[in-house]
């Protein structure tokens, strides 16, 4: 077990080594200052000629959103229609169906969101053409809008008064080719290297050492495994996602995946400090999103190391820890390290199934992504955090009797009003439909929603109810992870879970945006002794008291439901 822990350690210090000198990078190129990529010039001004972008054209914050919103709903009815028609599209060497209607609405929601909740298996669900040209594609222009929203945020946080949030385009397009491209390459050229596949050929018969004739999917899958770790994407070319021994070969992969899929969420933290010159503050954020992510990891490493208690009141001992639905080439500690930052991030990938954690961890993968503020996503986790400020802000001001500031403008009601519906749509989405999954299977188990509703759980009492709350909560959280032990591929989980995802992604990029707008076109106001200062360790403690109280009234009453209720039953 030390060595395991001396990994995770290693792990998250090379995240860190790394992770700095990339933000300093990501915010030179966001200001137009020279890099080592202007070699990349003529080719974006290529891709604005053909595209018809003026990229000095600015934008307020309304014509910001436009943008963006109107180019996602055209690649969600792009993706959408090729995932109905793809058994009729060329690169399916394995004879691949279409998908049915209610399964591509959830399916082109899901990567649109950057999410990536797979209702289907990889391998036999997608053909190697929608794979690339639907899944992949998705990867990487999902990515690139949270960290183009980030960007038109901290365009207004760093003047002191504009309208201006920058040109979406043209941060949309940088965001693909200055970052997300350069990184997926290197990435996919090491999992290669590693053995992850990269062909076209179909499906391979092979000999097992039993004897046993055994068929093994592959196809061009290093290429999308790499932007879906460094995108915080999450979905699997195989079903078993980074438990296949395909998609994560060795220790070496598996390291990787987990670095690559943390560095961009961290990087956007100290890019944050960078761009803004607000070092101290962004050092400040690091310190308390890291605080809260020990706060999950260190319950998580200790529950499945000692295992489970019901066994060691039989006498059974488990030397290795709980190793059900682990692999063993990675152990119990590198799996709960996975498991955590995937789920405090937006990534969802898994190399270990979370059905089978110990209930004290499937709380701390609730938890991660109810708050979905720790590191988070590409760009929305800071975006996250940013409306946990707005409401510390708030009560830290009527606490000394101060008007509220933020980077030097007042904090009014409508400011406030955003961040107060962004976080109540969270909690309403979560236990709202996950109370109406709970009630169909209760008072409505045969009715038909193509599975019936006694049909969806393979366990029953706390656990059973654990795997609802996760999968709207993974929803909500643009994660995408999932307790398999939940049948999903059907028409409620399609459509329900598709509504969660379109509202849960777009309306908290929504808010923090339209609270920027709002706050950067205010006369700026100069610091004074009695301002309060938004850097100082005392605020973001206030902050994390903040996020704590907030998903404590929030969620706690179903978690005690689920994960709480199993924990105790176990005792």
């Amino acid at each position: 077990m030390t060595n395991e822990l001396i990994g995770v350690v290693f792990m998250f210090g090379i995240t860190l080594l790394l992770s700095y000198p990339l933000g300093k990078y990501i915010a030179k190129f966001f200001n137009g200052e020279k890099t080592f990529t202007d070699f990349l010039n003529p080719f974006e001004r290529f891709i604005y000629r053909i595209s018809g972008i003026d990229p000095n054209e600015k934008m307020n914050w309304k014509q910001f959103l436009k943008a963006m919103l109107t180019i996602n709903l055209l690649w969600l009815v792009y993706a959408f229609f090729l995932l109905i028609f793809q058994d009729k599209l060329p690169l399916n060497p394995d004879g691949n169906a279409a998908q049915s209607p209610d399964l591509a609405f959830n399916t082109a929601i899901s990567f649109l969101v950057n999410c990536n909740l797979q209702h289907y298996s990889g391998e036999t669900g997608l053909t190697y053409f929608t794979q690339l040209f639907v899944i992949t594609f998705l990867q990487f222009v999902s990515a690139a809008t949270g960290i183009a929203a980030l960007a038109g945020v901290l365009n207004g946080l760093k003047e002191k008064t504009t309208e201006n949030l920058g040109n979406f385009w043209t941060l949309f397009i940088k965001s693909i080719t200055r970052l997300l491209l350069p990184l997926s390459i290197i990435a996919a050229v090491l999992l290669v290297f590693n053995g992850t596949p990269s062909s076209f050929d179909g499906k391979d018969t092979i000999t097992t050492l039993q004897g046993d004739t055994v068929q093994v999917s592959r196809g061009p899958a290093a290429a999308m495994i790499a932007i879906k770790h460094i995108g915080t994407n999450g979905g699997g070319w195989f079903g078993a996602n980074s438990a296949h021994p395909l998609e994560n070969p060795n220790y070496f992969t598996n390291m990787l995946e987990m670095i690559i899929q943390v560095l961009l969420p961290m990087a956007m933290i100290f890019a944050f400090g960078f761009y803004i010159k607000r070092k101290k503050l962004a050092r400040v954020i690091f310190g308390i999103m890291t605080i809260g992510m020990l706060c999950l990891l260190i319950p998580t490493i200790i529950s499945e190391v000692y295992g489970n208690p019901a066994l060691q009141k039989m006498g059974l001992l488990q030397p290795t820890g709980a190793m059900e639905g682990k692999e063993v080439r990675f152990g119990v500690v590198a799996s709960g390290y996975w498991s955590t930052v995937t789920t405090i991030i937006s990534t969802g990938s898994v190399n270990s199934m979370h059905d089978s954690f110990m209930p004290m961890s499937n709380l701390m993968q609730l938890l991660g992504m109810m708050i979905n503020a720790f590191y988070g996503g590409c760009g929305v986790g800071i975006l996250n955090y940013l409306i946990y400020i707005i409401i510390a802000v708030f009560i830290s001001g009527l606490m000394v009797g101060r008007t509220p500031e933020f980077m030097g403008h007042k904090v009014e009601a409508r400011e406030v009003k955003i961040a107060a519906l962004v976080t109540l749509l969270s909690a309403f989405l979560v236990k709202g439909f996950t109370a109406l999954a709970a009630y169909m299977v209760a008072h409505h188990p045969d009715i038909a929603w193509s599975v019936k509703p006694s049909a969806w759980l393979n366990n029953p009492s706390y656990h059973g109810f654990s795997e609802m709350l996760y999968e709207f909560t993974s929803a909500n959280a643009n994660n995408g992870s999932g307790m398999e032990g939940l049948g999903d591929n059907n028409i409620f989980w399609n459509i329900t879970t598709g509504i969660v995802l379109l509202l849960a992604r777009f309306i908290p990029i929504i808010g923090p945006v339209a609270i920027v707008g709002l706050l950067a076109n205010k006369k700026h106001i100069p610091e004074s002794p009695g301002t309060l200062r938004t850097d100082s360790w005392t605020f973001g403690m206030m902050t994390f008291a903040v996020i704590i109280v907030i998903n404590a009234l929030s969620f706690f009453p179903a978690l005690a439901l689920g994960p709480i209720a199993e924990y105790f039953s176990l005792k």
